[in-house]
């Protein structure tokens, strides 16, 4: 099973001959693997958040960051970052 979606093709057609979401670059990861990543995540920063004495500041920078390094995480394996990747200014 792919994490992106299979059903793109019909949803959105083919680009020049060739189906949509083979041209777009996914990652190969089933998500099951995706699911127990965020729960193991979101354990581990639930518990440091609530049995590991640090100053309020200190655990709300280890918040923001674990969360912007999931997402973009999350990004990578869907193919969003990659494409934004492309994009010239």
């Amino acid at each position: 099973m792919k994490t992106f979606f299979h059903f793109t093709d019909t949803l959105f057609g083919t680009l020049s001959g060739i189906p949509l979401y083979e041209s777009i670059k996914y990652f190969d990861m089933p998500i099951l693997t995706v699911l127990i990543v965020l729960i193991v995540v979101g354990v581990l920063l639930w518990l440091v958040n609530n049995y590991i004495p640090m100053d309020r500041k200190i655990k709300n920078i280890l918040n923001i960051v674990v969360i912007i390094v999931v997402v973009l995480w999350l990004l990578r394996i869907f193919g969003i970052l990659d494409s934004l990747s492309n994009f010239r200014i």
